[in-house]
């Protein structure tokens, strides 16, 4: 048997159950605590705490590697998973549900930023450096799909359960129950379908490992322009992450309240999945444009692709239009101007932790990029509520400012990411 069919798998569903979680706790909880009846206001700042393990993550990195094997780690946290949707679930029928999923959720946004840690140092211990380059797309696709899985079809499901059976909060608890089972299902398939690798072991020396990793971690702080660096990290999409929290909320509040008063079934299909695909597009797009013309001169469209294509929600805020076709589109172009614009973003990280020890620093940055939508989207409720949607989005177009200057601060090598021709 050829070792290319035997990672076939394996790949698919272990990044699936990669981008489920973090789907949940960042896009799926806010659709259901609207649906729940809680104001915008504190969705918006609560479920933003949710990115603090993803943003500390790299922090207890070094003890993920110090216990056990990142096989183990997979295989036991999505059973942890499991448990705690399933936890989620029986959370919604209490009085203080509200706090309670809370913390479920927190735990399963914790347990998610741990089994990110395993994945990814597994996907590196058990491929060779050949099949890693092959099966990268194979892996993004899958954890695509999870985002559709999460952002599109299980909201459809939603939907559907509560117009069957009249009950929010029964369809919420179905949507637990679904993912407690898949998770539970996962962790027993994974315990068959992963592979052993011999380099897949606990590293031991806790000293040696707690001291490598600070050292690693200060030698970022010495790259050259470092607080560049970080502001470009901090506010690259800082209007991006106030309204990735109010769009969802947006399309399903009332036409009286100033929203689009769309159901479940539409904002699954318009939102988590037109949008999703549009991102995606964007995304592969973009990575086609900087491997054609470099990061250099890809930085400033994709600065404007990022941030003008909110214009369509102010659009949709004035005009509260009625067309499904119409609001589809508007969501497509901002999702897709999102998707191209964030391809300079994933660029300039790699480019950043290029060096030495270009891993740890890649994780160093993505905690950057996880704070980066955390506080934002903290104040983004309370803001929304003063100003009203409309207002709102308008000051979105207006927090386009700070991703411009940070776009004028940075230095980009020239020719990164540029394919290099071969010779003649």
């Amino acid at each position: 048997m050829r070792p290319d069919i035997s990672v076939w798998r394996w790949i698919p569903s272990l990044y699936f159950s990669q981008g489920i979680p973090y789907v949940i706790v960042m896009t799926l909880s806010v659709i259901m605590y609207k649906n729940m009846g809680v104001s915008n206001s504190d969705i918006a700042l609560y479920t933003s705490w949710l990115y603090l393990p993803f943003v500390i993550k790299p922090l207890w990195s070094p003890f993920v590697d110090m216990f056990k094997t990142k096989r183990y780690w997979i295989i036991t946290l999505e059973l942890v998973l499991g448990v705690l949707f399933g936890l989620v679930a029986l959370t919604l029928p209490l009085d203080g549900f509200f706090q309670a999923s809370l913390l479920a959720l927190w735990l399963v946004a914790f347990s998610s930023a741990t089994h990110d840690i395993g994945t990814d140092g597994f996907y590196m211990l058990a491929l060779e450096q050949h099949q890693q380059a092959a099966f990268v797309g194979v892996r993004s696709m899958f954890y695509r799909l999870s985002m559709l899985t999460g952002q599109g079809a299980l909201v459809y499901l939603a939907g559907c359960v509560k117009d069957f059976s009249g009950s929010t909060q029964l369809a919420w608890m179905v949507v637990f129950g679904v993912l407690a089972a898949m998770f539970i299902a996962l962790s027993f398939y994974h315990r068959f379908a992963l592979p052993t690798p011999a380099s897949d072991k606990a590293q031991g020396d806790t000293t040696q490992v707690i001291s490598s990793f600070f050292q690693v971690f200060a030698a970022f702080l010495k790259k050259k322009r470092v607080l560049v660096t970080i502001a470009f990290l901090l506010l690259y999409r800082f209007g991006e992450a106030q309204l990735v929290k109010i769009a969802p909320l947006f399309l399903l509040d009332a036409l009286e309240k100033g929203g689009l008063g769309l159901s479940n079934q539409e904002v699954g299909i318009v939102y988590g999945t037109i949008g999703m695909a549009s991102l995606t597009l964007g995304g592969l797009l973009g990575g086609a444009a900087i491997a054609r013309f470099g990061l250099k001169n890809c930085l400033w469209p994709m600065a404007l692709a990022i941030n003008v294509p909110h214009l369509v929600y102010v659009y949709l805020a004035f005009v509260q239009p009625s067309s499904i076709w119409l609001i589809g589109t508007a969501v497509a172009a901002e999702q897709f101007g999102y998707g191209f614009g964030f391809s300079a973003y994933v660029l300039y990280m790699i480019m950043v932790a290029d060096g030495e020890h270009k891993t740890t620093h890649y994780a160093i940055c993505t905690g950057f990029m996880a704070l980066s939508m955390m506080l934002p989207g903290m104040f983004s409720g309370s803001l929304q509520a003063m100003l009203g949607y409309a207002h709102f989005f308008v000051w979105i177009c207006i927090a386009a400012l700070p991703t411009f200057l940070v776009a004028a601060l940075i230095r980009v090598e020239p020719d990164f990411g540029r394919k290099k021709k071969l010779p003649a």
